[in-house]
């Protein structure tokens, strides 16, 4: 079957359909994202024979204080009058501080929850909120015939959502700026059909020695609408600035928006922040982990363009350690504190103290 998707091409079918609220099926169990879900189809997934559970991370389950028997995620067991507002209080903590009693919640202790987990990786790389409900199948690839739902071997989803696709260079073209009218720009994509991410190349950098580099993660209310209450639109601008008067450097844009956890869910923990939370605090209740980016694309995107060496632009040490673990040596780090105001004073705090930022 020549034209059949493999694993990747189905895995970014899966992402689509749990967006629009389709449920996939994975292994032998039915996953509906539990932010996208419906009133009629949990009633759907309620009726079927086996036992639905909702899946949460270990993060969201400590805040709910549920057990997380399965280590890195729990399985809350759905009472049978279990109603869509019910389930999504579960997942989305925007209401916590105003109904915090939810329980006591009943998990699952025994069995496989592998699936479970591979379920919330996928529903975490759609970038909705790490939540699913799950119910087991008798037959699987017979059910997802018969409702033309997208089906992914278990074992061979769980191996690809923990790597990092492979990037190509799409184009790259002339681009004069306001630092430097010597600029170029270079777009690069994901095989898995993800976001693109780009290479802002300032001069003619000198692929033999280390060049000046920023890792920047796309920030839209800071890189674009000047919010004031993150360091990342002056950060993006002073790095720009800084390879524009030495006349050479990079930039590598990479669309990991609000650390990984996409805009939608960024806005979910500005929102916790509101209500007393720090940026930390608040993305564990989400069901996140302090930072969900990956650094290693930048490694791969600098390694493509011929550079091995950096002197990287960064006041956080973990993307010294990704570089140098991924092969690209770091000669030096160029620290970047600039932006602090009123507004992002105890964020900035919050990243040093506990995201371990020299600022």
């Amino acid at each position: 079957m020549p034209f059949a998707p493999d694993v990747t091409e189905t895995l970014a079918r899966a992402r689509a359909d749990l967006r629009m609220g389709v449920p996939v099926v994975v292994g032998d169990q039915l996953v509906l994202a539990t932010e996208t879900l419906t009133p009629a189809r949990l009633a759907e997934a309620m009726a079927l024979e086996g036992s639905a559970v909702l899946a949460i991370t270990a993060r969201r389950a400590q805040t709910l204080k549920a057990r997380a028997y399965d280590g890195e995620l729990a399985r809350i067991m759905l009472p049978e009058d279990a109603t869509l507002g019910w389930v999504q209080s579960i997942a989305d903590p925007a209401d916590d501080l105003r109904a915090p009693m939810k329980g006591p919640l009943a998990t699952e202790r025994t069995g496989d929850a592998t699936a479970h987990g591979t379920a919330l990786a996928l529903v975490k790389s759609a970038r909705l909120l790490p939540a699913a409900v799950i119910v087991p199948l008798q037959d699987a690839d017979a059910f997802a015939r018969a409702n033309s739902l997208t089906s992914l071997d278990g074992t061979a989803a769980a191996t690809h959502l923990k790597q990092r696709s492979p990037l190509h260079s799409v184009v790259h073209a002339r681009l004069p700026m306001e630092v430097s009218e010597a600029g170029r720009l270079h777009v690069f994509r994901p095989e898995d059909g993800g976001e693109e991410h780009y290479a802002i190349e300032i001069g003619r950098p000198d692929r033999s020695a280390p060049v000046l580099c920023r890792l920047h993660s796309a920030c839209f209310t800071g890189d674009l609408m000047g919010s004031l209450k993150c360091d990342c639109g002056p950060q993006l601008r002073a790095a720009l600035a800084q390879m524009g008067s030495e006349g050479h450097g990079i930039l590598l844009y990479l669309n990991q928006e609000g650390r990984g956890i996409g805009l939608a869910n960024k806005m979910r923990a500005y929102s916790l922040q509101d209500q007393g939370f720090d940026t930390v605090e608040a993305n564990h209740r989400l069901g996140f982990e302090d930072d969900e980016r990956d650094f290693r694309l930048g490694a791969d995107i600098l390694q493509t363009m011929g550079f091995s060496a950096v002197r990287l632009l960064t006041n956080n040490p973990r993307k010294v350690s990704m570089m140098e673990q991924c092969g690209v040596h770091v000669a030096e780090r160029v620290p970047l504190a600039v932006g602090e105001n009123r507004h992002n004073k105890d964020y900035l705090a919050t990243k040093a103290a506990k995201s371990g930022h020299l600022l």
